[in-house]
């Protein structure tokens, strides 16, 4: 059995960071967090990597990501563009925002060989959340089980502003019931609290699993980004010419909806630590400079 394949979501506008965040050094060795991502992945077991950029974005990711990583790791690229679309669509006039994770992960399916993993650029996860997704992986399953791990919604904030997360709802066999996206989550005492209009809130008690978009495919779900990315362009589109966003949750809960698959939902104590906003970067390099400390990490990742 081949080892899985981690995709890693990176060609983001960063809107509410100011900049390109994938790239922004979080240590005085210059490591991005991508770096720590992979590293914990390679260590759990998984075996080669997909960056999904954009295309004018490759050398900078080269010279950042890809020069240091030759010889430890087989990574390849793929290009999420507007214009990537099926045949019979074109793009919206004036249309500038990105189509979303899913369809980064749609990008992405080309080159992946099997099972595989998908996790944002600018997130640091923790080796405990890979190591729980190469498990799951490696262990037998048919093509139509996945897996995601789920962080408790306490450990996933910031104080700098409002984040987006996929609010989950377990059964009590483990596995994955719903998944709601909410664009705009804040901390509050005892958990957290979202709004659809900056109005009214709706709290989240402390424990609340949610996504961070990490994510354990098997082979079964690469025919439904197709179907369902085609789906949201002849529905979801025209009402949103501009801004609509296929999300990569969208589709396991589509499946689990309709009884085509199952997603086991895998509970992780990791912190998740990130860059939502540019305020967040020193949280991160205080983060990663107490786990080197620990020993968790060596203080350069590759030698």
């Amino acid at each position: 059995m081949s080892k899985p394949t981690l995709v890693v979501m990176a060609a983001g506008m960063g809107s509410r960071f100011g900049g390109c965040k994938q790239i922004a050094a979080v240590d005085d060795a210059g490591h991005i967090i991508i770096d720590f991502s992979i590293y914990d992945a390679l260590r759990a077991g998984f075996g080669r990597v997909v960056c999904v950029i954009k295309r004018e974005m490759e050398d900078d990711f080269r010279r950042v990501l890809g020069d240091r990583l030759s010889g430890n790791v087989e990574l390849r690229y793929a290009y999420q563009s507007l214009d990537g679309l099926p045949e019979g669509f074109a793009v919206p006039e004036g249309r500038e925002k990105p189509w979303g994770t899913g369809h980064a992960v749609l990008c992405a399916l080309p080159l992946t060989e099997g099972p595989f993993a998908v996790v944002n650029a600018d997130d640091f996860y923790g080796r405990d959340a890979f190591r729980a997704a190469a498990d799951f992986l490696a262990a037998p399953g048919g093509p139509d089980e996945h897996a995601m791990v789920g962080y408790s919604i306490e450990n996933t904030l910031t104080e700098n502003g409002t984040v987006s997360r996929g609010v989950c709802v377990g059964d009590d066999r483990g596995f994955l019931a719903d998944i709601t996206e909410r664009t705009k989550i804040e901390p509050r005492e005892g958990g957290a609290a979202f709004t659809e209009d900056g109005e009214q809130w709706t709290f989240i008690p402390a424990g609340t699993p949610v996504s961070m978009n990490l994510w354990a495919f098997r082979e079964g779900v690469k025919p439904a980004f197709d179907a369902l990315f085609r789906e949201f362009l002849e529905n979801d589109v025209p009402g949103r010419p501009l801004k609509a966003e296929f999300y990569l949750p969208s589709v396991p809960k589509r499946l689990i909806a309709e009884g085509k698959a199952s997603v086991r939902l895998l509970r992780t104590g990791e912190r998740w630590y990130g860059m939502t906003y540019r305020e967040d970067i020193q949280k991160v390099k205080d983060a990663i400079a107490a786990m080197k400390r620990d020993g968790v990490y060596p203080e350069k990742l590759w030698e």
